[in-house]
């Protein structure tokens, strides 16, 4: 019986990364389609479709379905249209949130997001309602193991505002750099010409201020809000300002 139970609890979290990896793959199809629809199917010429592709790749998506993508998005393969929307508001706590989505069906989403917010004691706002307190930037992954100086020797050079390392138990992983929008793919091509890895890059929004959470149940339900905006399927990415308890400032 032991040995059924021990059988069944990997089936379990198989499931659950198998699942995971579902959603994932989903986001990130729906960028490449957003990207190819917008600016055609070449990434050499695409430079959205390009990041999208690279950002595919560093979550292991099959080639097979980077293409299929890719198609959809010039519309060789019929599907879905998809279009960007961002929606604002308050979490539990006074906590500012922007959700960015991926979606074919503008009124579901915004319904699904309302009721997100409502359900775990937040509320959607307007447009600009909270972004005025947030810096909108290019975030550049990379795999490395630089040391903190060496990193940002580098980041300066290459024309980033900041940079900082990742790390595990004391043992560094990777590296996380920000710069200008505008100026994602120079310092992006620097990095690939200083023979760095480039993981991943997105366009994130950075809280100029934030705010604390102490209060035991604001914690528990801005929790369940971020879960809950990441399993939707419609969302791409979420950006808080919130400061927990085990956070560094």
């Amino acid at each position: 019986m032991a040995g059924h139970s021990k059988w069944a609890n990997i089936k379990h979290r198989k499931a659950v990364v198998d699942a995971r990896r579902g959603k994932l793959f989903t986001k990130v199809s729906k960028e490449i389609i957003v990207a190819a629809r917008l600016g055609g199917g070449d990434p050499d010429a695409n430079a959205r479709l390009r990041v999208a592709v690279q950002n595919a790749r560093a979550v292991s998506m099959p080639v097979d379905n980077i293409k299929r993508a890719i198609q959809r998005g010039t519309g060789e393969i019929e599907g879905a249209q998809y279009e960007d929307v961002t929606y604002e508001g308050y979490g539990p706590g006074g906590v500012a949130v922007i959700v960015e989505c991926t979606t074919e069906n503008r009124n579901r989403t915004v319904q699904e997001v309302r009721a997100t917010f409502s359900k775990y004691g937040g509320n959607l706002g307007e447009t600009n309602s909270v972004s005025w307190n947030f810096q909108r930037v290019a975030e550049i992954r990379l795999e490395c193991s630089l040391s903190e100086e060496s990193l940002l020797d580098i980041a300066i050079s290459a024309g980033a505002h900041n940079a900082e390392v990742l790390e595990e138990d004391g043992n560094i992983f990777g590296a996380l750099i920000h710069c200008a929008v505008e100026d994602q793919f120079a310092v992006a091509s620097y990095l690939d010409n200083a023979k760095l890895t480039v993981a991943e890059q997105h366009i994130v929004f950075l809280p100029s201020t934030t705010v604390s959470v102490e209060d035991a149940d604001h914690i528990k339900k801005l929790t369940k809000l971020l879960d809950t905006f990441d399993d939707n399927d419609d969302v791409q990415q979420v950006f808080h300002n919130a400061l927990l308890p085990d956070q560094d400032e």
